[in-house]
């Protein structure tokens, strides 16, 4: 799994709209307006959310713990800030 390198993208307050494939068959990231997230992971109890995010601070190359889910916990479109 290759994830596109978004280290740019990496600025305080930044905040990045994503729209979430839960169950998805592999771990994947596309770029675009809003970034597209595919992740294995269930949408049980949070854990797709928690995968979107290390996936995402991944690419972004920060900490998980930066990332913080401000809309979207129920739905497939998400919106994350950095802080």
């Amino acid at each position: 799994m290759t994830l596109p390198d978004l280290s740019g993208l990496a600025v305080d307050g930044a905040t990045f709209a994503v729209r979430a494939t839960p169950k998805a068959r592999r771990n994947a990231i596309q770029t675009g307006d809003p970034i597209r997230v595919w992740v294995t992971d269930p949408p049980d109890n949070g854990k797709a959310n928690d995968a979107i995010r290390k996936l995402l601070a991944k690419a972004l190359g920060v900490a998980p713990t930066r990332l913080t889910l401000k809309r979207g916990a129920t739905s497939r479109d998400k919106l994350f800030q950095l802080d």
